[in-house]
């Protein structure tokens, strides 16, 4: 059996290192890489080396940026009274897809795990309970939108805890039945929540 060149290897080992990314997933990435003209190869690169050097983390949200403070901090339109805390930046992503959500945010950097080691000192809280304590009661309520997995409800109950002395109206976000989904598929867990989260007609 041939063995791959030494710089194709090292390159599939760095891409199988990524989150998602499986050896053979490498491999093809790699052999498409290894297409391309070495002007795309080079700007391929480059734009690696400036991820690095040109985002910064916001002070204030812990999102990645441009600049700190961020743009949606710095944003004179955005709602000041409300945070929405989420795990990742990717989340801050996809609830800005949604455009209903017009106030702030603070990105913890995952969520809490005991069995992978991952405790609230871990987490971005102490920069939270920074935020929340020299704000001069001007922060209102808190959406806690952790995923609904053991670790995000862990995550959320703890959070929850920590910052009722506050007196600061704490929500989470509502879950229930996707839309388009059918009542029969949905499993025990969904529906119940679905239940609770129930609303006015």
């Amino acid at each position: 059996m041939s063995r791959l060149p030494l710089p194709i290897q090292n390159l599939i080992d760095e891409f199988s290192r990524l989150p998602g990314i499986g050896p053979k997933t490498a491999e093809r990435l790699v052999f498409y890489l290894l297409k391309n003209s070495q002007e795309q190869l080079n700007q391929f690169s480059e734009r690696i080396k400036i991820l690095r050097a040109q985002i910064t983390i916001c002070q204030n949200c812990q999102n990645y940026s441009l600049k700190s403070p961020c743009e949606i901090c710095s944003d004179p339109s955005r709602q000041k009274d409300i945070i929405c805390i989420v795990s990742r930046p990717v989340d801050v992503v996809a609830i800005e897809k949604t455009g209903e959500y017009k106030g702030l945010y603070h990105i913890l950097g995952g969520a809490i795990n005991p069995i992978e080691g991952i405790s609230p000192e871990n987490l971005k809280i102490k920069q939270l309970e920074n935020r929340l304590n020299s704000s001069n009661g001007q922060i209102k309520e808190i959406i806690i939108a952790t995923n609904s997995d053991m670790e995000g409800e862990t995550t959320a109950l703890y959070l929850a805890k920590l910052f009722k002395p506050l007196n600061i109206n704490i929500t989470r976000l509502g879950r229930g039945l996707p839309v388009g989904a059918d009542v029969e598929y949905a499993d025990e867990v969904t529906l119940a929540y679905a239940l609770k989260g129930r609303r006015q007609m």
